[in-house]
């Protein structure tokens, strides 16, 4: 809360008990930060210079064609059929575009839709962490009880006996956000496995975060849990065109399911957004029929970036970690902190004093205990990215 404190942030404690218990999001304090200091915003997770114009041009086109009310609320037909086909060919996951897709206002909509939808009170909610900050908040407020286990750096191997103790009966569902934010893990199939067996063993369903499923380099290959023995009828996927197609501010997202557990989590959807812009929705459908081409070129482009941060980085003296998936690194600063800095302290000094925001990943961890890691975003251009590391060179050599 030091941070928030410091930037002037107020934060009420009034209105719902569980959601006013939260601060505001680190990526919006970190961006704030960046904004009033002119720093070069490594922080946020939003994409430059990798927008198709192709899409674009689709979205206007569109807004011009189509008409301006309502869509269905389960989205448009034409994405629908075109999430159904994208899942086809790349997974080979079979999906009735009618009956087992929904499309969101976001990926965060979708899982806020899931797990209104699908979790009762007292419902046990299994969730890995690092975790994404809005999980948390959302299965309190749902109701649910949080059982975290815990991915420590830099390994982040997933623990069996810290995993298998987390499942008992009262496991409603377990949050797999795969590739990690911010770890930059891809689960192999070993360690979905295991999630399976559980998944199955305590008749429990997935809520799959696969925003980041194109975002992966180093030759490995997205593996939905979906796909796996079983799963079928146990997994929600969630997918995402502002990561896919760098749109972030278009906030389109898909959920897929078999119908009896879509269907609850349509009937939250229809209280929360309803609905999403159908010229958005058109432009979505003709990007997800994009050739091999479009989608390699984006895992190649993205590779790129993040070693030229990667190595920038380590040159300056961070411990960069392994990063396979995502547009994020995470660096141990051990090297640069000063005494008694956490992460936040860290990330606020060279936000202010370096002119290059990241992101402390305590606010990854409930408990905000491990400190010693930041994370940079390298889904910049390249004059950003240059521009940070020169920044940072400069910095510290002094």
């Amino acid at each position: 809360m030091g941070i928030l404190s410091d930037l002037g942030i107020v934060e009420v404690k009034a209105g719902n008990t569980v959601l006013s218990g939260y601060g505001t999001t680190i990526f919006e304090v970190m961006s704030r930060l960046a904004g009033e200091h002119g720093a070069i915003n490594l922080g946020q997770g939003f994409p430059e210079g990798l927008e198709p114009p192709a899409l674009i041009a689709a979205a206007h086109r569109a807004l011009d064609g189509m008409g301006q009310q309502y869509p269905s609320m389960m989205g448009t037909p034409g994405l629908r059929r075109a999430v159904a086909d994208h899942d086809r060919r790349f997974y080979g996951i079979e999906l009735d575009p009618d009956r087992e897709i929904m499309v969101t206002s976001g990926g965060t909509e979708a899982l806020a839709d899931c797990l209104f939808g699908l979790i009762e009170p007292g419902d046990e909610v299994v969730m890995i962490e690092p975790l994404y900050d809005s999980y948390l908040p959302i299965v309190r407020r749902a109701g649910g009880v949080p059982r975290r286990v815990r991915l420590e750096p830099p390994e982040w191997h997933l623990p069996k006996a810290g995993l298998e103790a987390a499942f008992n009966e009262r496991t409603k569902l377990l949050i797999l956000n795969n590739p990690m934010n911010p770890t930059g893990k891809v689960f192999n199939r070993d360690e979905l496995s295991l999630i399976a067996s559980l998944l199955a063993r305590y008749d429990a369903c997935c809520v799959c975060d696969e925003v980041y499923e194109h975002l992966i380099y180093d030759g490995l290959a997205h593996l939905p849990l979906m796909t796996l023995p079983g799963m079928r009828e146990r997994c929600l996927r969630i997918g995402s065109a502002g990561k896919t197609f760098s749109l972030t501010g278009w906030k389109v997202g898909y959920v897929s399911a078999c119908p009896e557990l879509l269907q609850p989590v349509a009937k939250a959807h229809q209280y929360i957004t309803f609905t999403t812009p159908p010229n958005l929705q058109q432009a979505v459908a003709e990007g997800l029929a994009s050739g091999d081409d479009y989608y390699r070129s984006l895992a190649g482009g993205l590779g790129r970036r993040r070693d030229l941060l990667a190595s920038g980085l380590a040159e300056i003296g961070f411990k960069v970690l392994p990063c396979h998936g995502s547009y994020f690194l995470i660096t141990d600063f051990s090297a640069f902190a000063r005494p008694g800095e956490d992460d936040a302290a860290f990330c606020r000094r060279i936000t202010v004093e370096a002119g290059v925001a990241a992101v402390p990943v305590s606010a990854f961890y409930p408990e905000g205990d491990v400190t010693g890691f930041v994370r940079f975003c390298f889904a910049k251009k390249d004059e950003a990215i240059a521009g940070a590391l020169d920044r940072l060179a400069g910095y510290f050599r002094s």
